[in-house]
């Protein structure tokens, strides 16, 4: 794992405040008593991020069947997201964090390497938190084709 991830499986999940593609108020908080998978992405509309995106929707039903609560984030714009929700028909909110606060208190804000050059951006991590709002797994080498089965194989 990098340095910049400085939270831990046992930790306390940072409770956020954040906004959804609709202008809905959404918070880790809400979600007390249900678990939650709070997946964090570099940008809406990319190939790596479609793949991901829609791993997560075609095993929606079995997240909420085994009680999850499916939560997306990244620096894009709300209009963004409704795009992107709209031309992949998701299911589950996206939040706009552009102020970059949501990403950078779970540390996945930070500098990356592309073809040799150097500059900051959204770390792909997803963490999968329980009722009680503790970090029960985090995955930071995500497959973006299969997360879904990734994100299962943690509970088996």
């Amino acid at each position: 794992m990098s340095e910049i991830f400085f939270l831990k499986e046992g930790d306390t999940a940072p409770d956020f405040q954040g906004v959804s593609q609709n202008g809905k108020a959404i918070s880790l908080s809400q979600y007390r008593g249900r678990k939650v998978v709070l997946f964090f992405y570099p940008k809406d509309m990319t190939p790596g991020c479609t793949m991901e995106v829609k791993s997560l929707r075609d095993s929606y039903e079995e997240f909420t069947s085994n009680g999850f609560v499916v939560v997306g984030v990244s620096a894009d714009s709300e209009e963004r997201h409704l795009k992107f929700i709209s031309k992949y028909d998701l299911p589950f909110d996206l939040i706009a964090d552009e102020d970059k606060v949501i990403l950078k208190a779970y540390g996945v804000w930070g500098l990356k390497k592309f073809m040799g050059k150097e500059y900051e951006g959204i770390h792909r991590v997803t963490f999968i938190i329980d009722e009680n709002g503790m970090i029960l797994k985090i995955i930071d080498k995500v497959k973006t084709k299969k997360h879904a089965q990734q994100i299962f194989e943690c509970f088996e």
